[in-house]
């Protein structure tokens, strides 16, 4: 009794099927009828034929991929599951549970690879464990696993994409020539994947990777700015690397591992636009404590309405454990700039001031504007840009005395671009949302999203806005930029974290010798641990 039902479903599907990639032939019409075919021999239309056909392929081809598309295979002392699944963007993901993920953008090709991490094998790793010395060979047996994966799951997917595609081929058509075709026109297909992938291949990718959950608060599973400019290669290489130090991870169960630190790096927080939201004191103390910044930067908009009696927001800053340096926004009133200049370890800048906190020299100005209702600024960009040549002026005058800066700051981003070619970075704000940008005279302009998430009247909105701040790495000897980690959290109500690292393109453009990596300490001594991206 249940056949009979399941058996007049399948038979639809199938009926539907062949109408979409066999339509049935039409009586023939007259070369004049409308939609006539001239020689009229009711031949379905070849570009709905193509259409069909295609559809056959992708979904035969996608189905055999979730079949059988996948690999177990060890990775070192890692048990790994390897599968290719069809994407838009392309990239790898690798899961590491119960850490989190790692996501790279490694080629663009219409597959990603997902790897997996199940298990650390008990076997394996308690012979490394035995035997110490075993992981300075790891690396290499890391790399030749990952090959050997890689081309099995490349074998697998051939047979998965051209069987699945065959096979619903036959199923639709109930001809073996026209299934042929499906699995060929498959097989054509996942070559051109194939070669997509290969023609974009970036081994760079993971020198700017993305992680979400818990990998992105686990310090030193990738290493600290300075190792990250001199230590990757290529993908393969980093990618053994990476695994090295999850097993590393495991195998320190509840202490995870502690790299040495790297006395030339010098961290700063870049945060702007918290909008008296007071969630912000929190996260930026969280991020003090796990990054242990030696200095942070505001760009403006602490405040919503400058008003004296939003003052007491801002005696948390009195207890976040670094210096804090700060430029007016135009929600930021001079009573705003009056309150801050009593704190000890704040540092108010404006008209071009310049101070030197933490090894850094930070010169900046306050906001042209003072519009707390959101009104349109009392002269417009042409204020703010005259704001940014004053600055820049006073930037030369910095250098003409011996005393060049490092770092600019601003809240519009219209006054910070004024500064180009007087500085090597200028940060600012005010946009609500990040900008990277290399200027034409050399100034790397870098723009702040809201670190208060838009702020209380944020919940005007449609959608929550994020919460963002970046952690820069900056060299000791050059105060160069090295390296930057970008925070964003999930704003009110979302628990989503991620956190990715990026480069400076001249660091990416570097051709550096390998350097050995700093040994981690499983018990824990004392250190200045990076928090990896």
């Amino acid at each position: 009794m249940v056949r009979v039902p399941f058996r007049a479903a399948a038979h639809r599907v199938r009926h539907r099927l062949s109408q979409l990639v066999r339509p049935k032939s039409r009586a023939r019409r007259p070369a004049d009828a409308p939609g006539g075919l001239g020689a009229g021999n009711g031949a379905p239309n070849p570009y709905v034929r193509a259409l069909g056909l295609l559809a056959v392929v992708v979904i035969g081809a996608w189905l055999g991929l979730l079949a059988v598309g996948s690999i177990r295979t060890p990775v070192g002392p890692m048990d790994t599951n390897m599968t290719l699944r069809p994407s838009l963007t392309g990239g790898s993901k690798i899961n590491v549970s119960p850490l989190g993920a790692l996501e790279l953008d490694s080629h663009i090709a219409p597959l990603r690879l997902d790897v997996d991490v199940d298990r650390l094998d008990p076997v394996r790793s308690q012979a490394l464990v035995d035997q110490p010395e075993r992981f300075s060979g790891l690396q290499d047996e890391v790399t030749r696993d990952v090959a050997a994966g890689t081309r099995e799951l490349a074998v697998r997917s051939c047979v998965a994409v051209i069987s699945g595609a065959t096979a619903l081929g036959l199923v639709v058509y109930r001809r073996p020539r026209r299934a042929l075709a499906a699995g060929g026109l498959a097989l054509t297909l996942l070559a051109a994947s194939g070669v997509s992938a290969y023609a974009t291949w970036n081994p760079k990718s993971v020198l700017e990777p993305k992680f979400s959950g818990l990998l992105s608060s686990a310090p030193s599973l990738v290493g600290d700015a300075r190792s990250i400019v001199t230590e990757f290669d290529i993908y393969q290489q980093e990618l053994a690397r990476l695994v090295t130090n999850v097993t590393r991870l495991y195998d320190a169960t509840s202490t995870l591992p502690v790299y040495q630190p790297d006395p030339g790096t010098i961290r700063a927080l870049h945060v702007s636009d918290i909008h008296l939201n007071p969630a912000a004191w929190h996260i930026i103390a969280s991020l003090v404590e796990q990054y242990e910044i030696d200095v942070i930067i505001d760009s403006g908009d602490t405040m919503d309405h400058g008003s004296a009696a939003e003052n007491g927001f801002l005696d948390p800053i009195r207890d976040l454990g670094a210096p804090y340096v700060w430029v007016r926004g135009n929600h930021d009133s001079k009573v705003t700039q009056a309150y801050l200049e009593k704190f000890r370890n704040v540092r108010v800048l404006d008209n071009g001031r310049a101070v030197n906190v933490a090894g850094l020299r930070i010169a900046g100005t306050g906001d042209a504007s003072f519009t707390p209702d959101r009104t349109r600024p009392v002269g417009g960009k042409a204020a703010a840009e005259l704001e940014g040549m004053r600055l820049a002026s006073a930037l030369r005058d910095q250098e003409q005395a011996g005393t060049p800066v490092d770092i600019a700051v601003a809240h519009d981003p219209a006054t910070a671009r004024q500064t180009d070619g007087t500085v090597p970075l200028v940060l600012a704000g005010h946009l609500h949302n990040r900008v990277n940008e290399q200027l034409k005279g050399g100034t790397r302009l870098k723009v702040e999203g809201s670190t208060g998430g838009g702020g209380l009247r944020a919940v005007q909105n449609e959608k929550p806005e994020k919460v963002r701040a970046s952690v820069l790495y900056l060299d000791r000897e050059s105060r160069r930029l090295q390296a930057w980690d970008e925070i964003t959290l999930g704003g009110l109500g979302l628990t989503t974290a991620e956190v990715s690292r990026h480069l400076p393109e001249e660091n990416l453009k570097k051709d550096t010798p390998a350097s050995p990596s700093p040994t981690p300490s499983p018990t824990g001594s004392p250190g200045r641990p990076t928090p990896s991206p």
